[in-house]
């Protein structure tokens, strides 16, 4: 079962990722660990994407396509694999495809869990974080106990810059912008599987897990 998850900040793709690998015991990789990993484990590639990633540069598209085939030829991937964060671009879409092709594996589906932007700016703005002790609340989905107080020390909660308004909308943007080319091409392909991510968590799990039963 080879797998690609997508979704936008604040779909909750993590949590699904979650339920996805524990059910299925597949690898969940995503591209920080990929990093990590080569990294710790000194790889040629890994020093080539320290350096860069030292100097808070991006890693090219060539360093990064290279440690995502040396994650795959590991043996926990052998029955299958979910792609987390990576492909991030057309360019690395293509060349994931060129380098699946080449091992002679392919994706099974794209998985887009899907929420309308409108949404997705509720849930992020909502987000409040006590600075003190670091819990994290939302002013809908998960309130303290008295408004804009942290339930375990009585700090005023506080709002980080990432989740003002403006700023949530303008990350919203640039990830539309950026993932739009990669549902074409995985649609054009017959890969792309959309769910609806505004239902609850079970709700969009169940979804998920329909779909890949039909896996064989």
């Amino acid at each position: 079962m080879n797998l690609i998850l997508m979704g936008l900040p604040g779909a909750g793709k993590g949590t699904q990722a979650e339920k996805i690998v524990e059910k299925y015991d597949i690898p969940h990789i995503s591209t920080g660990d990929m990093f990590r990993l080569a990294i710790k484990e000194g790889t040629e590639l890994g020093q080539k994407a320290k350096g860069f990633m030292d100097e808070g540069a991006l890693v090219p598209d060539e360093v990064t396509i290279g440690i995502v085939e040396e994650r795959l030829n590991k043996d926990d991937c052998k029955k299958g694999f979910l792609l987390d964060g990576f492909p991030r671009t057309l360019a690395q879409a293509e060349a994931l495809d060129a380098l699946l092709s080449g091992m002679n594996r392919s994706l099974d589906y794209v998985i887009h869990v899907e929420v309308e932007k409108d949404q997705l700016v509720e849930r992020l703005t909502g987000r409040r974080i006590c600075p003190k002790c670091g819990t994290a609340y939302h002013v809908l989905f998960n309130p303290p106990k008295v408004e804009g107080i942290c339930d375990k020390d009585g700090e005023a909660l506080i709002q980080r810059e990432d989740d003002h308004p403006s700023t949530v909308e303008n990350r919203l943007e640039v990830n539309i912008e950026q993932t739009q080319p990669m549902l074409d091409f995985y649609t054009d392909k017959g890969e792309l599987v959309t769910i609806d991510g505004s239902q609850g968590i079970n709700e969009v799990f169940n979804d998920i897990d329909e779909k890949l039963k039909t896996i064989s």
